[in-house]
């Protein structure tokens, strides 16, 4: 026979084990229903592409309709507060984008939520680097030559950037922090406006996402001088780093998928899991490597190391740069 003592001790032990239990069932169980991704940008562009592709291979693997939600607007913090604000049951999720989301922590100094506190890692996507791209009549054709121009033309080569704050604008920041170039910048609401001003001549430098601007590259349209990354893109091999000229230069464009803090971690687990599986199927990976885009797998907590590496990171650009918010 039992002792009271240990009676009570089992009878604890059997309390903390039911929560814990009824949640590694609900992950088990999930999907019950649709799930919502939401994007903090406009649909088109690089990230809804990557969360289409990602949304339609979860819906077919798991049973249950993935649908994209695009929330733009704030520098991507509507979506972030949206999912913030969620219910942590795994039915809304977040597509994060880095830079933007590790800048805002900086760039706004009155956001409702903390970002890394709040949003709980599930899973990295995608790498993939922005393209320093020039008008073809700008007379230089590499990174070298370029900062010679600016220097003895300073205040004269205008920009782009798809908003104050974003990976573009903050990219061709770091490069002007690295280089002591001055250049003006000329913030637009998308990458598509900033690209016809660039092919027309109104701004002559964009460090637009390779999504946005491939197939402008390979029509010769505008002209690449290096990618962001810290390794050449296998989208275009020929193109040399800003690091190459610049040591110590890289600006990524990271994408993942988090989820309001506190949801149960069988679901995270799960999503983790399906996520990985899908970053390695063959279609998926040519799809994006099309795109210029790399697959990026790894667990939660590697993700959340990136998010607070990219966090610090980009704070310093944006006291260096004394960038505000528009």
């Amino acid at each position: 026979m039992k002792c009271p003592r240990r009676q009570f001790l089992g009878l604890a032990a059997g309390a903390v084990a039911l929560p814990v239990m009824s949640r590694i069932a609900r992950g088990q169980a999930y999907p019950a229903r649709p799930v919502r991704i939401i994007i903090g940008f406009p649909a088109g562009g690089g990230a809804d592409i990557v969360a289409r592709l990602l949304g339609q291979w979860l819906s077919e693997r798991l049973g249950q309709p993935f649908i994209i939600e695009n929330r733009p607007g704030a520098g991507s913090n509507i979506a972030a507060e949206a999912v913030v604000r969620a219910v942590p049951d795994g039915y809304t999720l977040l597509l994060i984008t880095l830079p933007a989301n590790a800048v805002n922590a900086a760039l706004y100094e009155k956001l409702n939520f903390n970002f890394v506190r709040d949003i709980a890692p599930v899973a990295s996507l995608t790498r993939d680097p922005n393209v320093m791209e020039v008008n073809p009549s700008l007379p230089v054709k590499t990174v070298p030559e370029f900062i010679a121009y600016a220097k003895v033309n300073p205040g004269k080569i205008n920009m782009a950037s798809t908003g104050i704050g974003g990976a573009q604008h903050i990219a061709g920041e770091l490069f002007m922090e690295m280089t002591g170039v001055q250049l003006n910048h000329v913030p637009y609401r998308g990458a598509a406006p900033a690209l016809t001003d660039l092919i027309s001549g109104q701004v002559q430098v964009f460090f637009d996402v390779t999504t946005s601007s491939i197939e402008h590259i390979k029509a010769g349209r505008v002209r690449a001088l290096a990618v962001t990354t810290a390794a050449r893109s296998e989208a275009l091999p020929d193109i040399p780093t800003v690091g190459d000229f610049v040591p110590g230069y890289e600006a990524s464009n990271i994408r993942g998928i988090g989820a309001p803090k506190n949801m149960p971690v069988g679901i995270i687990d799960k999503l983790n899991k399906e996520i990985n599986a899908a970053l390695g199927d063959p279609k998926i990976k040519t799809r994006l490597a099309d795109l210029g885009a790399t697959v990026l797998a790894g667990s939660p907590a590697e993700f959340g190391g990136l998010i607070m590496d990219e966090t610090e990171k980009w704070a310093e650009v944006v006291k260096a740069g004394g960038i505000k918010p528009e």
